[in-house]
């Protein structure tokens, strides 16, 4: 017997049905960092949503996302498309292999990016559909350290917010139960920015958790500058002040800088945070499960991480890396962010600057009726059990 029917022997449950939706989520306020006042991008108004719901012959099931933002929406939706046929009457339990079965599908296309950032879609509503099965929480399944992680508020950072407001926003975050506060920096005059970080320092007091992030629009020089300038305020990090794959230069600036810095969550695949970790360009790695891939590579870049004794922050997606982040080895951060509360009928739960890690089986959590409404197209593969 070979070892792919042996495999096949030992389960008799198939994926039996796959339903994929681009749904796309309205923001309520035009969303703008350093990248739109660089002339870079536009303010950011929606994110596209990739959904993948799975069910298997024995009716069990499973629920992932994607996203992607200001571009790409559509095709990811394409891709997933034309990759999706290929689960059908596999195993469910075999992700690792699937997901490779998948990225060979459409290796034409690369093995980041895009067309990974599809396949994060499946890979996530696998193992949702996995932790389901065994009545376990996805951290549960995959082996939890702790029942609830540091996390940190971004959305009321944003250098469209006026510093009045900034100040209450951040008041606000904390008086919920957040554990700190990122603020956008990356203004073309740098002095704006050290105002605003200043003040918010004297607002908290000494003691609060505080992070900035220029959004990789500065250059070297100015890199430099700011990130002297900053060391005064005892801040837990400063992310990507340099081009996301400038390793060499986030390299220099970790090993010169008292201050931490972090990055990662541009990356689009394991083997470039590979390269980030090889050059110790980062003190804090964050990788973005659904844009690397889903939970097999997400999996893959924190052992690497870990092995190198980096810290952890993953980037977005708070409903899934509540769970990634519990299984990290050391503490992590986790980033707040209510924009998707809307897509799901479950809310995660705050306490003591702490997001608490869903019991329910899986990723516990169901599409709103929302999320259907808001969704544009959708398409179904297979028959339901």
């Amino acid at each position: 017997m070979t070892s792919s029917s042996a495999a096949a022997s030992s389960s008799s449950d198939s994926i039996a049905w796959i339903r994929l939706s681009s749904c796309y989520l309205p923001l309520a306020n035009p969303i703008s960092d350093a990248k739109v006042l660089t002339g870079r991008q536009k303010p950011m108004t929606e994110i596209a949503m990739l959904f993948a719901e799975i069910e298997s012959k024995d009716g069990h099931r499973g629920l992932g996302f994607s996203y992607s933002k200001r571009a790409g929406g559509p095709g990811q939706y394409a891709h997933a498309q034309e990759v999706a046929p290929a689960l059908l009457g596999e195993d469910p339990s075999d992700i690792s292999r699937l997901w490779t079965k998948l990225c060979w599908a459409g290796a034409s296309v690369g093995r980041s990016g895009m067309a990974v950032q599809a396949l994060g879609a499946f890979d996530v509503a696998l193992y949702d559909l996995k932790a389901r099965r065994a009545g376990l929480s996805l951290s549960k399944l995959l082996g939890s350290q702790r029942d609830s992680v540091r996390c940190y508020n971004t959305s009321g950072g944003f250098l469209h917010t006026p510093l009045d407001q900034l100040l209450r926003n951040a008041s606000a975050s904390i008086g919920r139960g957040i554990g700190g506060i990122k603020l956008k920096v990356g203004q073309p005059d740098g002095t704006i920015d050290v105002q605003r970080v200043e003040a918010v320092r004297r607002h908290l007091g000494d003691a609060a958790p505080i992070m900035v992030d220029a959004n990789q629009q500065w250059d070297r020089p100015t890199a430099q500058r700011m990130c002297r300038i900053f060391e005064q305020y005892n801040l837990v990090w400063i992310e990507e002040p340099l081009d996301a794959y400038d390793f060499e230069g986030h390299a220099a600036l970790a090993t010169q800088f008292d201050t931490p810095i972090a990055t990662g969550e541009m990356l689009t695949s394991a083997a470039e945070h590979g390269e980030l970790i090889r050059h110790r360009a980062a003190d804090y790695l964050m990788p973005d499960a659904p844009r690397v891939g889903g939970i097999t590579p997400f999996l893959k870049i924190a052992a690497q991480a870990e092995q190198a004794g980096i810290s952890l922050g993953p980037h977005f997606a708070m409903e899934l890396h509540v769970h990634l982040g519990a299984v990290y080895a050391t503490e992590p951060w986790v980033e707040h962010f209510d924009w998707l509360e809307p897509l799901f009928n479950e809310r995660l739960e705050i306490q003591g600057g702490r997001m608490l890690v869903p019991t329910r089986p899986g990723l516990g959590l169901s599409l709103s009726d929302q999320a259907r409404a808001w969704s544009r197209a959708s398409v179904e593969f297979g028959q339901r059990a």
